[in-house]
């Protein structure tokens, strides 16, 4: 059993800075890419950022100069620091981790539940 479990999410108001986590748990050999999406109502989910097993990072262009993904691999945990908050970045945000289970050769897509990020202006 892998599961992802996120938490930060919450009320925050505009220019204000919200630190999201997710830590991945069981039978885990390896994580590979790991990344945030997020969902706003009555939009298309969208990637918010990545980084792969290298610490390499790619931004979406809204959250550029804004955010920033890490990673600490001892805790199997994936951050999101985002800074300057605006309503617009009003959204669910979804973690996901692509991971080799214990006893198997390939990788698998994980996602977290969600957590809301609320901005108010």
């Amino acid at each position: 059993q892998v599961q992802l479990v996120e938490s930060g999410g919450g009320l925050v108001q505009a220019g204000g800075s919200v630190r999201l986590s997710c830590a991945a748990s069981g039978s885990i050999l390896s994580i590979n890419d790991m990344g945030w999406y997020r969902q706003a109502p009555g939009k298309q989910r969208e990637l918010v950022a990545t980084i792969d097993s290298g610490a390499g990072t790619n931004y979406a262009d809204p959250v550029k100069g804004r955010f920033t993904i890490s990673r600490d691999n001892a805790k199997n945990t994936v951050y999101l620091q985002m800074n300057s908050l605006k309503p617009e970045d009003t959204a669910v945000y979804y973690c996901y981790a692509g991971i080799q289970k214990n006893g198997l050769n390939y990788y698998l897509g994980y996602w977290g539940q969600g957590t809301q990020v609320t901005v108010s202006s």
